[in-house]
């Protein structure tokens, strides 16, 4: 059986980088239905060509937002909702903005464009999850954050960037917290580098030859989004690390419990 088997599906930022490869993983997985957002419409739909041609059992809405407004957010939840017939098994909020590059030091931060990193990165996460924990409720289901090293380590010059994933850190571990017991789990993975446009971008001296593929790092993902991970909650991943070891202490401690 696949691993995401019939499930429903969301992921923000699908059109390119991790995002993209997430999407693709799942439908090859197995995913029943696909519910996708960027802000790039052409990139979007391209995505959901390749998925159409993949997996043609999975049913795939691509919806282009910009999830920095909130009223976008509203609409893209309303209609995913729709989509999904109510139920949703799996949220990835992977959706977010650098900020200027190269980046400035806070010193020297525009104000405007630390706002737009925030709603993206942080805020926009925030509504979204409470939007659509609704569709979750009643039959459980997987809310998997993408965070960063730059959100534990306060590094010069990643400003707004890492500030808003030291907040999605302890949003995070807000909601697994407030949702313990409800049968739905909260986990939050940092890939690691990747060799993706934002990080090209975050920097632009750097040999990318060294960088995780995208694809490198989806396994946790589609861990984190299959019922193996019944359980786990709470959890801080490392995409590049063995992050399979904490898994397995996770899944030892349920079965203990069960038994």
């Amino acid at each position: 059986m696949k691993r995401v088997e019939g499930k429903h599906i969301v992921v923000t930022g699908a059109s390119k980088g991790l995002g993209r490869t997430l999407a693709m993983e799942f439908a090859r997985e197995g995913a029943a239905a696909l519910v996708l957002t960027a802000r790039n419409a052409d990139r979007l739909y391209q995505v959901k060509e390749e998925i159409r041609i993949l997996a043609p059992g999975t049913r795939v809405l691509a919806v282009p937002a910009d999830l920095r407004h909130s009223k976008a957010v509203e609409r893209f939840a309303a209609t995913a909702l729709a989509e999904l017939q109510g139920r949703v098994d799996v949220l990835v909020n992977n959706a977010s903005v650098l900020g200027p590059s190269p980046m400035p030091y806070l010193l020297d931060y525009p104000l405007e464009e630390f706002r737009r990193v925030l709603d993206t990165n942080l805020i926009a996460p925030f509504l979204l999850t409470r939007k659509l924990l609704p569709g979750m409720l009643e039959h459980g289901g997987s809310l998997i954050n993408v965070t960063s090293d730059a959100g534990v380590n306060g590094y010069p010059g990643w400003g707004a960037y890492g500030i808003s994933k030291f907040g999605l850190e302890g949003l995070s571990q807000t909601w697994a917290a407030e949702l313990e017991g409800s049968g739905i789990r909260v986990n939050w993975v940092d890939p690691g580098d990747m060799n993706t446009d934002m990080h090209r971008a975050a920097d632009p001296g750097g040999d990318p030859s060294r960088w995780a593929d995208p694809a490198d790092v989806a396994e946790v993902f589609l861990w984190l989004a299959s019922d193996a991970s019944r359980g786990t909650t709470g959890r801080r991943f490392q995409a590049q690390e063995d992050w399979r070891a904490q898994a397995s202490v996770d899944q030892a401690a349920l079965a203990t419990e069960e038994g």
